[in-house]
């Protein structure tokens, strides 16, 4: 999960040798690690190029994956594409909810007002 280049050289190596005993494994790790580069680096404009790479190997994971990246391909674009993102709001609604569950059935509307209000 880390950045290969961050990796102490003894699990760089094992890591290596994992890879080269499993060619799917390897394949599946470059095609996620292109990826997560075009999420780091904006680049939604490689999503096509990456999809059409993912096909050619036999992954059937990752071509699900693709079909459903393809239902949607121009927002998925979009969502490579722009700096802008609404895990604040998401992040919020997540909040909110844990409080709505906490109070369940003790509370009412009134209290969870206040405890959202007031960030308790």
């Amino acid at each position: 999960m880390t950045n290969p280049g961050n990796l102490p050289d003894a699990d760089a190596l094992s890591l290596k040798e994992i890879r080269v005993g499993c060619p799917e494994l390897d394949a599946v790790t470059d095609h996620v690690r292109d990826f997560a580069e075009m999420m780091r680096d904006l680049r939604g404009d490689q999503l096509p190029q990456w999809m059409e790479r993912v096909e050619q190997d036999p992954l059937p994971a990752l071509h699900s994956l693709v079909n459903g990246l393809r239902r949607d391909q121009d927002a998925v674009v979009a969502g490579l594409s722009s700096p802008w993102s609404s895990g604040q709001v998401e992040g919020q609604n997540t909040r909110v909810k844990l409080l709505k569950r906490a109070g369940y059935g003790r509370a009412n509307f009134d209290l969870l007002r206040k405890r959202i209000l007031h960030r308790t």
